[in-house]
C-alpha cells in the first residue's frame, strides 16, 4: 500500500493522477499544509465500513464487550404511545 499526499491544489490540477494513486492506497489532500481530507477507492471504503450489517451483527462482534456505555437517565416516568 502507498500513501500519497497532495495539496488542493495539485488536486484541482490533476484529478486523474489522484484518482489513479487511490487505486494503490490513501491520497491525503492537504490544506495549507494539513491533512484535510482523504481519498479511497471503494474497494477500500467497503473494507474499512464493512458491508450493511444487522445491530445484532454488531453487537456480536468479538471485542464488543470491552466497551462502556453510560445511557443517560431520565427522572420522567414512562409514558403511553400516542398512536392517533
Amino acid at each position: 500500500m502507498t500513501i500519497t499526499t497532495l495539496s488542493s491544489r495539485e488536486l484541482n490540477q490533476d484529478v486523474t493522477k489522484a484518482k489513479k494513486a487511490a487505486n494503490n492506497g490513501p491520497v491525503f489532500i492537504t490544506d495549507r499544509g494539513k491533512p484535510a481530507h482523504v481519498l479511497l477507492s471503494i474497494e477500500e471504503y467497503q473494507r474499512l465500513v464493512g458491508k450493511k450489517r444487522s445491530i445484532v451483527d454488531a453487537l456480536s462482534m468479538p471485542g464488543i464487550s470491552d466497551f462502556e456505555i453510560d445511557f443517560p437517565r431520565s427522572r420522567e416516568l414512562p409514558r403511553a404511545a400516542d398512536f392517533e
